[in-house]
């Protein structure tokens, strides 16, 4: 490529294009006078050589051929005059418009330069100079260098170099770095000057403000792009066939495909929709061109799998008013349905919670009023049935707890710690108890918007309590029996023996008789109490059996007529079929004669007592006070009275140990609760219905048996005379006195006695004793080896032996053990010799068992 030795400048162009007219405007001017002198002269000398020899005519023609040359001559002279003025004229406009076009050239703010068809630079203009630093080098070099430097390749400056040669108009851009990090973007554009082949004028525009501007242009387009792609919403567009013009990612991924699937597919909206509600869909939309603009479809796509959706669209003529198409905006209706269904299920788990819940809710408003309760609190707060909706919250609530409960109310109103719950009765059922627990209610704000309160039914509970407590006091004074039974029952049995032995010396008709009557009587209803503390608290030794209740009440209605008198009548009542029952007969019979006995007691000027039995079912259970009767089969036996009755005040604790509404003196206390002790012992219950001033019912429910019953007479007693007999008895007892009395009375009959003091001194006795003994009587309480313990042993040895229990207090353990046992008999302490004697007759009597 040449290169100038001196650059080309602005002025350089102007200057000589002035220079050219300048000569062009003398040469014609030169021209002109040198035809007008010629022309002069050669009239001169034709003028001068005709005066000489030519006659006056010719000199005239000669003189007007000259005058009229030089007219010829002047007018060619002003011509040529006027013609250099003319062209001084045009060269002084052809300078001026030179030098506006210099100075428009110069001003331009973009750099400019031309170049000519032998590559050299004729015009270049500062900015160009300034930009490139072309100030000692070719401003074509200086481009060149650039376009290397900036990151560019001299292969593409060579390219717009050849492209603008053939005439053809190049363009490139070039990415300048700064230091900053930042960049330039030029636009260079080679452009060829017509009708000069070969001259180029290059521009070079700084577009990095457009390049800007496209930038975040691009960026924007790429982000509404994207949104439109990829927004919860699906779009799509289609024609009047149903083509698809536009679909955007997300209903494509909705349907299972790609946008371009369905645009380049044979898809039309047809294909996926399956149903629009009331008609069928339209081939290009699904509401026809009805002027519905907006409705729930269901759409399927290629799993099959089908989608609720609702569409909301626009139609719009085509393009050049061909046809039209649709702006379509499709949402899914799945999240929706998956709310409701999500409400449905937390409206239904609310009412599971609140409308079921096991406790009694209220929301309360801020005036204290109920603004919403659930069903338990309307059935436990409103005897009546009346909505409670609007009620004061602190009408539900007892006269006697309301102080206690607005307190505690306005407490959780203020926003205070809560302190726990109290306990309240309802008013509208006051029989119920419920611990009241209350929390603050806070709208959105955190403002107090009300109580939320909860009722605990407590009623159980405190049954349970009471239960407890009963239970707590029975098993005091159970250990309080069962601490002096033993002992006392042994020296009652002590008192009554040696008193017996005295009356075999003593006759009625000797003086001391009547002392020794009044000793054993008085010991015999100190062991009566003893029965009844142990019945009461059922540690009484018992021997069930399976019995008729008829048979029972049988034997003893001669015992009952005596007991309450001729002024009280007797009804029995018997059920039919009556079944068995499993019960201790003298215990049953104690528990029938101590009813008697009250009801008596109640009815002073006479009544009437009625016993009546039957078979009952009850497929509820029953409460009655801190009692509950299961479900069940039972045999009934009803005692009422038509006394006096008992206060409501006295119901609740007539069955207490020591309790009686008898005057002072009249009565020990524990007859009703030996009662139910002995019904409690058989499994039984015992519940009391009465009304002051018409009398007194007591309700026995005993489990029904389905063995059947013996029979309820007893064996006849032996006759006084009777009581002797012979046999070897070992007789053990840690009580001296007990052992000492027993031994002299059956000695007294004829029995040979051996004696032990405890278990191991009986075995030491009989494994060294030369003959057998027939009956072993054992006391069931005694240090070291007890009595089931010698028993096992003595039946291990001797397996038919016959053996006596004796006991007067005997714990549940040593009872189930002797229980299991067979052939063994029992008698309880205190006994007399008359007892001992029998009990032994008797025993000895039965046939023993190979």
């Amino acid at each position: 490529m040449p290169n100038s030795a001196i650059p080309a400048t602005a002025e350089t162009v102007p200057a000589a294009r002035s220079g050219a007219r300048e000569r062009g405007a003398l040469l014609a001017l030169g021209l002109a006078c040198a035809l007008l002198a010629a022309g002069l002269g050669y009239m001169l000398a034709q003028a001068g050589f005709g005066l000489g020899g030519d006659t006056r005519a010719e000199a005239g023609e000669r003189m007007r051929v000259i005058v009229a040359g030089s007219g010829a001559l002047l007018f060619l002279f002003a011509v040529t005059i006027a013609a250099v003025r003319s062209i001084m004229a045009s060269r002084r406009q052809a300078e001026a418009n030179d030098q506006l076009l210099a100075e428009a050239f110069r001003s331009l703010p973009t750099p400019r330069m031309v170049v000519d068809d032998k590559g050299r630079v004729i015009y270049v203009n500062p900015v160009f100079r300034q930009i490139f630093n072309c100030e000692n080098r070719s401003p074509l070099g200086a481009l060149a260098e650039y376009f290397a430097a900036a990151g560019g390749s001299r292969q593409e400056f060579e390219r717009l170099q050849a492209t603008a040669g053939r005439g053809v108009v190049a363009r490139g851009e070039v990415e300048v770095p700064l230091e900053s990090g930042e960049s330039e973007w030029y636009e260079i554009v080679a452009c060829p000057v017509a009708n000069r082949p070969g001259h180029v004028i290059w521009r070079i525009e700084d577009v990095s403000a457009q390049r800007e501007l496209e930038q975040v242009i691009r960026q924007e387009h790429e982000t509404l792009f994207d949104f439109l792609e990829h927004a919860p919403v699906g779009f799509y567009s289609v024609n009047e066939d149903g083509r698809f013009l536009f679909v955007n990612q997300t209903l494509a991924d909705w349907l299972g495909f790609t946008p371009e699937e369905i645009l380049g597919g044979n898809f039309r909206l047809r294909n996926f929709v399956v149903a629009v509600p009331g008609r069928d869909a339209a081939p290009y939309d699904p509401f026809d061109q009805s002027g519905q603009t907006n409705g729930e479809v269901t759409l399927c796509g290629r799993d099959g799998r089908t989608l609720q959706a609702f569409v909301t669209q626009t139609v719009v003529p085509g393009s050049e008013g061909a046809g039209f198409r649709t702006r379509s905006v499709v949402r899914d209706l799945t999240p929706e349905r998956e709310w409701e269904k999500a409400l449905r299920v937390s409206e239904r788990r609310f009412k599971h919670l609140f409308e079921d819940a096991p406790v009694g809710i209220a929301l309360v408003d801020l005036s204290g009023n109920i603004a919403e309760c659930n069903h338990l609190l309307h059935r436990f707060g409103s005897a009546s049935g009346a909505p409670l909706l609007g009620v004061p919250i602190l009408d539900l609530i007892a006269d006697e707890d309301r102080v206690q409960a607005e307190a505690l109310m306005r407490k959780a109103a203020a926003g205070k710690e809560f302190s726990g719950p109290i306990q309240v009765r309802l008013a509208g059922n006051p029989d119920r108890v419920a611990s009241l627990f209350v929390s603050r209610a806070e709208d959105a704000a955190g403002g107090h918007a009300g109580l939320i309160l909860h009722f605990l039914d407590i009623t159980e509970v405190k049954k349970l309590e009471l239960q407890f407590a009963q239970s707590q006091k029975m098993q005091a004074v159970g250990q309080l029996a069962g601490g002096i039974a033993h002992d006392f029952n042994n020296l009652l049995t002590a008192m009554i023996g040696f008193c017996d032995l005295l009356l075999l010396r003593h006759g009625p008709g000797e003086q001391s008789f009547a002392d020794i009557m009044q000793i054993k009587q008085n010991a015999n209803r100190a062991a009566n109490l003893v029965r009844q503390l142990l019945a009461f608290s059922r540690r009484q030794t018992v021997q069930p059996k399976i019995l008729n209740v008829t048979d029972i009440l049988a034997e003893i209605s001669n015992l009952l007529r005596r007991l309450i008198g001729e002024k009280i009548e007797l009804k029995m009542i018997h059920g039919r079929d009556l079944a068995a029952v499993k019960v201790d007969q003298g215990q049953f019979e104690q528990v029938i004669v101590n009813l008697a006995v009250n009801a008596r007691d109640a009815m002073p000027k006479g009544g009437t007592l009625t016993i009546r039995t039957g078979n009952v079912t009850n497929a509820e259970p029953i409460a009655r006070g801190v009692e509950e009767m299961p479900p069940g089969d039972y045999v009934l036996i009803e005692v009422g009275d038509t006394g006096v009755g008992i206060p409501k005040s006295d119901i609740d604790r007539i069955f207490e140990p020591f309790y009686s509404t008898k005057e002072v003196g009249a009565g020990t206390g524990l007859g009703l609760s030996t009662v139910h002790g002995v019904v409690k012992q058989a499994d039984g219950y015992i519940f009391v219905d009465s009304v002051v001033g018409e009398g007194t019912k007591f309700s026995i429910f005993l489990p029904r048996h389905q063995a059947a019953a013996v029979a309820a007479a007893r064996q006849a007693a032996p006759m006084l005379g009777d009581l002797t007999g012979t046999g070897t008895v070992l007789l053990v007892e840690d009580e001296d006195a007990v052992r000492l009395f027993s031994a002299r009375a059956l000695r007294n009959k004829g029995y040979k006695v051996l004696e032990a003091k405890g278990g191991e001194t009986a075995i030491e006795l009989m494994k060294n004793l030369p003959e057998p003994v027939d009956l072993l009587i054992t006391d069931i309480v005694m240090p070291d080896m007890d009595g089931p313990a010698l028993v096992e042993w003595v039946r291990a040895r001797e397996p038919d032996m016959r053996v006596i229990c004796i006991s007067g207090y005997a714990e549940d353990t040593f009872r189930k053990r002797i229980a299991e046992a067979t052939n063994i008999h029992f008698l309880p302490k205190p006994f007399s010799l008359e007892q001992l004697a029998g009990k032994v007759k008797e025993v000895m009597r039965e046939p023993t068992v190979h």
